[in-house]
């Protein structure tokens, strides 16, 4: 359960989250293990000092035994930050008077650069799905595969999918993203085909469910599970570091920009809030938009 530096104002915090802020249960799980992660450094180094008590001096010691521990700085970060939004929480409650992380700033991070999967390494895996026996996870994989890459959805979005999201007669799926945030996206042709295989597959499998993905034993698909049979098949194609759900999703919107589409229309097929969230896909497609530019500027053909 809580600590005891915790517990009554982060019962409520926890709340604030769910109720106003909408999070997930994932993400406030997130923020319950970071703020503990903290507590317990307090109970072993200051004698249970409260997290109300504490100084900026502390918690930089906090954060040198995190980098002592080998956390990644992002992982670092992310700690920081729950702690940081907990002390917002108890200042708008008149717990607190400051917030000890008012000027704190953050651990600076390398960008990753993320590689898309190439339209041919994703045929090459649908090719191997086609060409396996027909049976229940065969179909139900090479969907995943199909709406993944289709759609742009996250891995939580799509275990979450139920079968009354499905609208063949409209031709989109309803999916509710971060903050309880809907919204529909055109399902293709082929993908439609796959799902009343799948749909029809999976009538035979004794569960109560409505969700629409799940295990060969009727439960509901799971996180790992989900990336497991993503890592698998694009092994089998793919010599990238990175093999994973976020991946395809990364691939569905450098291929429809590559192919011009326009970028708010991508953001609200990725569920975007803003903009800046989608144009990190753009440097992606700057090869691409280079190419173009090259074949199209008449300077360019002159020279």
């Amino acid at each position: 359960m809580y600590t005891n530096g915790f517990f009554m104002p982060i019962y409520s915090f926890l709340n604030y989250l769910e109720l106003e802020k909408k999070y997930s249960k994932h993400t406030i799980t997130a923020y319950l293990n970071d703020l503990n992660s903290f507590q317990l450094f307090c109970d072993n180094e200051y004698d249970n000092q409260s997290v109300v008590e504490v100084n900026y001096s502390q918690i930089r010691n906090w954060i040198v035994s995190l980098v002592e521990a080998g956390l990644s700085n992002s992982s670092i970060n992310r700690k920081v930050s729950s702690l940081k939004s907990y002390y917002k929480f108890l200042q708008k409650t008149k717990e607190i008077e400051s917030n000890p992380l008012i000027k704190h700033k953050a651990l600076k991070v390398a960008k990753q650069v993320q590689l898309p999967f190439s339209e041919k390494e994703i045929i090459n895996v649908l090719n191997l799905l086609e060409e396996e026996e027909v049976n229940f996870e065969s179909l139900r994989n090479k969907l995943i595969v199909e709406l993944f890459y289709s759609t742009g959805v996250r891995r939580s979005e799509l275990i979450n999918i139920k079968i009354k999201d499905i609208d063949l007669a409209n031709e989109t799926v309803k999916v509710v993203g971060k903050r309880n945030k809907e919204r529909y996206i055109p399902l293709l042709k082929s993908v439609q085909k796959s799902l009343i295989k799948y749909i029809e597959e999976r009538e035979g499998i004794n569960t109560n469910l409505s969700y629409l993905f799940l295990t060969k034993k009727g439960k509901i698909m799971y996180d790992t599970l989900v990336y497991r049979v993503i890592n698998n098949y694009f092994s089998k194609v793919s010599s990238k570091v990175k093999k994973s759900p976020h991946i395809i999703r990364h691939s569905f919107a450098t291929h429809l920009l590559n192919e011009g589409a326009d970028l708010n229309s991508v953001k609200e097929l990725l569920g975007h809030s803003s903009l800046a969230s989608t144009q990190i896909y753009t440097h992606s497609s700057l090869g691409k938009l280079k190419e173009v530019y090259n074949q199209a500027h008449p300077r360019s053909q002159k020279n």
